[in-house]
């Protein structure tokens, strides 16, 4: 298998994966939405609301606004040594609140949130909590625990998490007049004109919709579009509680200890 990046930064993660098979990829793929944790508010104590939105509907927002998250300092509940219902410092992060409106209204935000360990904080201070009118309060205190898309999806270390075929394009090399018909009716813009002849401007853009070939009127002599067997793009973008090379790497981890078990279970003792 040979890896090729395309495109990295804090949230995206882009790669060419070849000499690969669609259940590898399709397995990375759930596997990255399904199993990989991360860190996510999951019980919340209201000590004191006096806004318009229910303890529920509040808890729910909270749950939803993803935190960064240390996979290497923390524990999966259900792995703590400390098998409490209530967690301790290694499974679980306490955070606080305390908003109140003096003047007028105004919105709360995650920024607001303190946290007891300053690397699990939420991954953007402009998420808006609620909306406060003047005299009313909201104190609470959330706990953070690690969990697994699986369970809730508060728990999904990802946004986006998709492959494709690598595709493959064709073009005739002889003259036609309704070249430019088929480089407009393109979504993606994957075609342009030099000239009296089409050429492939981005290949990777490609959708594999087929459009352009439905409309070629030369039909076998004309565009031919394809994808490559074993040939594919990934694309996988974080919700910024963890980089999206750690998730990919998280991924790869867990299927092979997926496999190993799978591989334990087959083994039959021969008397």
């Amino acid at each position: 298998m040979k890896i090729e990046v395309l495109e990295k930064d804090e949230a995206t993660l882009r790669i060419i994966v070849k000499e690969a098979d669609v259940p590898l990829m399709n397995a990375l793929r759930r596997v990255a939405l399904a199993e990989v944790p991360c860190m996510a508010i999951d019980e919340v104590v209201m000590i004191e609301n006096s806004s318009i939105l229910q303890d529920e509907m509040i808890a729910h927002r909270l749950g939803l606004s993803p935190l960064k998250t240390d996979l290497d300092n923390y524990n999966l509940p259900e792995e703590c040594e400390c098998k409490s219902e209530f967690g301790c410092s290694q499974c679980r992060v306490t955070l606080t609140l305390d908003a109140e409106s003096l003047e007028g209204t105004r919105t709360v935000y995650s920024g607001e949130l303190v946290s007891e360990n300053p690397d699990i904080v939420p991954v953007s201070d402009k998420i808006p909590i609620i909306k406060l009118a003047k005299g009313q309060k909201l104190k609470l205190e959330a706990y953070a625990r690690l969990g697994k898309g699986k369970v809730h999806a508060k728990w999904q270390p990802v946004c986006v998490c998709a492959y494709k075929y690598y595709p493959k394009i064709e073009v005739p090399t002889e003259k036609c007049s309704d070249c430019q018909k088929c480089v407009d009716i393109c979504p993606k813009k994957v075609l342009t004109l030099k000239g009296d002849k089409v050429e492939v401007r981005d290949l990777l853009a490609c959708i594999l919709c087929m459009d352009c070939v439905e409309l070629c009127p030369k039909k076998d002599q004309g565009i031919k579009v394809g994808w490559e067997k074993n040939d594919f793009i990934m694309n996988i973008e974080s919700t910024g509680a963890l980089p999206p090379e750690r998730i990919l790497h998280e991924a790869t981890k867990l299927l092979d200890k997926q496999f190993n078990e799978f591989e334990e279970q087959l083994k039959v003792e021969v008397p």
